[in-house]
């Protein structure tokens, strides 16, 4: 399943097909996981955080959720680089999920109650290749923070 999934997210087709629901969850999952990773201390708080949201988004139980995130932590750790890894999802997911996923990472980049310049600049370049403007991410970083 694993090795399908791969296949599945990463084909460099000339068309690329909307991915199916379940792919792109974990997909978007993989994005959550390499925020949270992105300052060399992922912890446990943002694995918590990456659980909650992942159920919040796709209306999943706490261990539907947790084993999206696992899947997710091996996809992550085999993606592409950041910059090929966001656009194939741009390419594969509608806008109005795009901005959902901006929302999350910011959800993820403050599970640790604390800012980091690293996470930010990573969420800021994912929003671009995302395809989705400095204005909403801004909106989504603002409900994020008060959400805390």
């Amino acid at each position: 399943m694993f090795r399908n999934l791969l296949n599945r997210l990463f084909t460099e087709e000339p068309a690329l097909t909307p991915l199916a629901t379940e792919d792109a969850e974990i997909a978007i999952a993989a994005l959550l996981v390499r925020l949270a990773r992105a300052d060399d201390h992922y912890s446990a708080a943002e694995r918590r955080r990456i659980d909650q949201v992942l159920a919040r988004l796709h209306d999943l139980d706490p261990a539907e959720a947790s084993e999206r995130r696992s899947v997710a932590e091996m996809i992550e750790a085999e993606a592409p680089d950041t910059v090929r890894f966001t656009r194939l999802i741009k390419d594969r997911v509608l806008l109005e999920d795009r901005v959902a996923i901006i929302r999350a990472l910011w959800d993820i980049a403050y599970a640790d109650e604390r800012r980091n310049a690293h996470e930010e600049t990573m969420i800021r370049l994912m929003s671009g290749l995302l395809g989705v403007t400095d204005r909403d991410s801004a909106f989504q970083r603002q409900r994020a923070a008060a959400a805390r």
